[in-house]
């Protein structure tokens, strides 16, 4: 999103608030010899040829500090017996007391993360610029993470603010203190200069230990500008993932470096959603699907496990490298609900990792323990700051309004809500359309805090909508719309659909069991009963990135008749506002515009 627009936001809220006041998936079958060398202390506790080194890894935290809510703070528990439970992870405050005591007895022990540590945050840290974030990564002794694609909401200068320090240029210094900066590196092997050809920030980083050396490169997706904001990433160039990793693999190996690990903000989905499914039990990356799998059977043999993310997903796998050797691949979910464990074996005699003998494992970052204070000092502080704002009701709801599925009840309500906005300012607006990526959590019925339950405040419509997007209005031909509608199934989107949510009034039939733009029944495109005429000119509501033609959608970005409007989570608070009350909460959309075939 564009900086300014985020700037404006935080302002006026600030503004505001002032005049207020485990067991999952192991490595392929070790030798015996590498049990045996485990079983004797001599070969991995110091002295011997062998040394266990801990990898504790994250990704896609987004600025959770607090617990996340509804399915958001839940995960998936595969019972012995075949069934599954949910169970409720996350929250920093729990993260930290995971992470420290599992580095207990471990001398040799790292925490790397693969990207989008911040971003689509909640409003307690997304309304500063996500310093609380940072201030809670380095609390959590973070050593190092990959940029994601998240990095760069606010751009490739903000990115650098976080990592280097200094107040906010426009908005100053959150909480009267100057922002230090990370006191961990973000990594951008692959996100160069346009005009130097030189990486933004570090491309790789050595953590070293009585002379042991691990190093790390870190990527992000090549795809990025594809899914950001286009002024977040001008003037930069992302390169490939596979290029650029074996690119600095060569030179960390010239530098004596054997042992690597690369953070690679890039991801796959498990046959399973079960954290601990044991993807490999199919055979040897059997169990996986997703760009992932490309990137790891080409990344050089010389890199020993990677730790991924952007999918959200659960998994510890092993995919094969060029070289047909099983390799440890990685994710631990999303918002902080997961940590993996994973211990490289170094040997000291080569320098590098003894591959036989990596192990994995994702684990559930339970809300049984002890609350680390640290972490509850520093949410207690930023949270006393954004109440003001968070804690303004913005309208009531009569049931839960979740986020998932092709076409979700939080999707309906916000493109109504956008459709409502438009014909405010024009009322020639036919329809709107929403991108399910920009629907960051659902809303929950339950009370969150001292509001009471089905009371929508600020900043639970904020953790949904962290953007800051605007609402445009474009003209679009019938046929441009149809043509948008199948570049979801189509195009760059064709392997991984993603389904716009549609406002009320437009229906259509999506046939799952064809390929590609066939998928879209294009005589089924109806708005109010009536089949689009492509002939004809539909004024279409739509948020700013999609304007733009983010996330593949290249034909919303070829409308006419271009308005700029309102903010788009501001859209969504009227709606609310005006649609319910106490007495009669907005309800729980039916989410059945879109029929499904299968």
């Amino acid at each position: 999103m564009p900086p300014t627009i985020r700037s404006r936001r935080t302002r006026r809220l600030l503004a505001a608030a002032a005049g207020l006041a485990t067991v999952g998936a192991l490595a392929a079958a070790i030798p015996a010899s590498a049990h045996q060398d485990k079983a004797t202390p001599s070969h991995h506790h110091g002295s011997g040829r062998y040394q266990d080194v801990q990898l504790l890894s994250f990704n896609d935290l987004h600025g959770n500090l607090e617990p996340p809510t509804g399915s958001s703070g839940r995960v998936t528990e595969l019972q012995a017996d075949g069934t599954t439970k949910t169970i409720d992870a996350g929250g920093v405050e729990y993260l930290a007391t995971h992470l420290r005591d599992a580095r207990k007895g471990n001398k040799y022990s790292i925490t790397a993360a693969a990207g989008d540590m911040v971003g689509a945050s909640p409003l307690i840290s997304g309304l500063f610029h996500d310093e609380p974030t940072i201030e809670a990564l380095n609390g959590l002794d973070l050593d190092v993470t990959s940029v994601g694609n998240h990095e760069f909401d606010e751009g490739a200068k903000e990115l650098a603010r976080l990592q280097k320090g200094g107040c906010h240029p426009v908005d100053g210094c959150s909480g009267g203190k100057k922002f230090t900066g990370a006191d961990f590196p973000y990594l951008a092997a692959n996100v160069t200069d346009e005009k130097t050809g030189k990486p933004i920030l570090k491309p790789y980083w050595v953590w070293k230990k009585n002379g042991v050396k691990v190093g790390f490169i870190g990527v992000t997706l090549e795809g990025t500008p594809n899914i950001v904001s286009a002024e977040g990433v001008k003037g930069l160039k992302f390169g490939d993932e596979v290029e650029t990793i074996n690119k600095y693999a060569k030179e960390l190996q010239r530098q004596g470096v054997k042992s690597i690990v690369a953070l690679i903000h890039e991801g796959g989905s498990p046959a399973s959603t079960a954290y601990n499914y044991d993807c490999d039990s199919p055979g040897a990356g059997d169990g996986i699907s997703g760009p992932i799998v490309d990137i790891a059977k080409n990344v050089t043999p010389a890199v020993d496990a990677l730790i991924t993310g952007h999918t959200h997903q659960a998994y510890a796998c092993t995919i094969p490298d060029p070289a047909g050797k099983p390799r440890m691949v990685t994710s631990a979910s999303s918002f902080g609900r997961l940590y993996t464990d994973t211990t490289l074996t170094y040997d000291r005699w080569t320098g590098d990792i003894a591959r036989t003998a990596v192990k994995s494992a994702n684990h559930v970052v339970t809300r049984d323990v002890a609350k680390a204070a640290d972490m509850t000092t520093l949410i207690t502080k930023w949270k006393a700051l954004s109440a003001p704002v968070a804690s303004r009701p913005l309208g009531y709801i009569a049931g839960d309004i979740g986020n998932t599925g092709t076409e979700s009840q939080a999707g309906d309500l916000i493109a109504d809500a956008q459709l409502a906005y438009a014909k405010s300012v024009d009322p020639e607006a036919d329809l709107a359309v929403m991108n399910p990526g920009g629907i960051r959590a659902g809303l929950t019925y339950a009370a969150s805090g001292a509001e009471g339950d089905g009371v929508v405040t600020y900043g639970e419509a904020y953790t949904v909508q962290p953007f800051a997007n605007t609402v445009n209005l474009v003209d679009l031909t019938g046929a441009q719309v149809v043509t948008a509608l199948q570049q979801q199934v189509s195009g760059a989107n064709e392997a991984s659909p993603k389904i716009l949510q549609i406002s009320k009034g437009l229906t259509y039939t999506l046939d799952l069991t064809k390929t590609g733009a066939a998928r879209v029944v294009a005589d089924s495109v109806k708005l109010d009963g009536t089949a689009i005429d492509p002939a004809a000119t539909y004024r279409v509501a739509m948020n700013s990135f999609l304007a733009g033609g983010g996330d593949g959608f290249a034909e919303l970005g070829k409308g006419g008749n271009v308005r700029v409007g309102g903010d788009d989570l501001a859209a969504l608070g009227a709606y609310l506002t005006a649609n319910s009350s106490a007495a009669t909460p907005y309800p729980v959309p039916t989410a059945d515009r879109i029929t499904i075939l299968k």
